[in-house]
């Protein structure tokens, strides 16, 4: 795989669909900095599905060489791209693959969108496959990185809308419970309330059990999904 050229090609199809009003519209999004052609998401994932099919039957060992040129850009969309080719080899995952994705994590993600895209999918899946690597996840909930505390949370959102993980997840939340930064509260917030969808009561008693410490911002997002009567029992102080 010619790297350089593939690069230079995918940067040519983003900027032919970028456009100034989705770029300043993107950014309303962010309290952070951000990079953004301004191409809309659902054009970046055409355009990453289109390359995919190009470079499918590459090794896993070259795809992860592109997710990692793509990465260092800083470009959202580029994250995006390489989020889409990390998960499209997740039949090839192995255990030793942790240690790139917890790089990746560390070092390129800067904002929640690729946080959650990249977690949501990527990690959530290799856990499901690896379970014994839910463990890293409470040791990132620990970290002072405040994306790799919330990659802790958003990384079992889909195994816990499946039911999968809920002692885990109420570690992580443990872990969390009185973490000052926001971006980690929805994030824990988020995975409470993905795991109520199949645990509702355990969700429910453990949010009671500890409403008087958990930030009214994590709370508010751990019963979103309740019935009213639930929602009033849990918001009364």
């Amino acid at each position: 795989m010619n790297l350089d050229k593939l690069i230079r090609r995918i940067r040519a199809r983003l900027k032919e669909n970028a456009d100034a009003k989705t770029r300043e519209s993107g950014k309303r999004f962010f309290k952070e900095e951000i990079k953004l052609y301004g191409v809309k998401a659902a054009v970046v994932s055409k355009i990453a599905k289109e390359f995919w099919a190009e470079i499918k039957d590459r090794k896993k060992a070259e795809i992860f060489g592109l997710c990692e040129r793509l990465w260092q850009s800083g470009m959202m969309e580029e994250s995006f791209i390489a989020c889409h080719f990390s998960y499209a080899v997740r039949k090839q995952y192995e255990p030793k693959d942790f240690k790139v994705f917890e790089k990746w994590i560390e070092k390129y993600i800067i904002n929640w969108a690729a946080c959650d895209t990249f977690c949501n999918h990527t990690i959530g899946e290799f856990v499901v496959r690896y379970p014994p690597y839910v463990a890293e996840l409470k040791k990132w909930a620990k970290s002072k990185n405040r994306w790799t505390r919330r990659a802790a949370a958003v990384s079992l959102i889909i195994p816990a809308r499946r039911g999968k993980f809920l002692k885990d997840i109420f570690e992580i939340a443990d872990i969390l419970l009185k973490d000052k930064d926001d971006m980690a509260q929805k994030g824990y917030g988020w995975m409470l309330k993905a795991a109520s969808e199949k645990n509702q009561k355990a969700v429910f008693d453990y949010v009671m059990k500890n409403k008087k410490e958990m930030p009214r911002t994590a709370l508010r997002y751990a019963i979103e999904k309740m019935p009213k009567s639930l929602k009033a029992k849990a918001m009364t102080k």
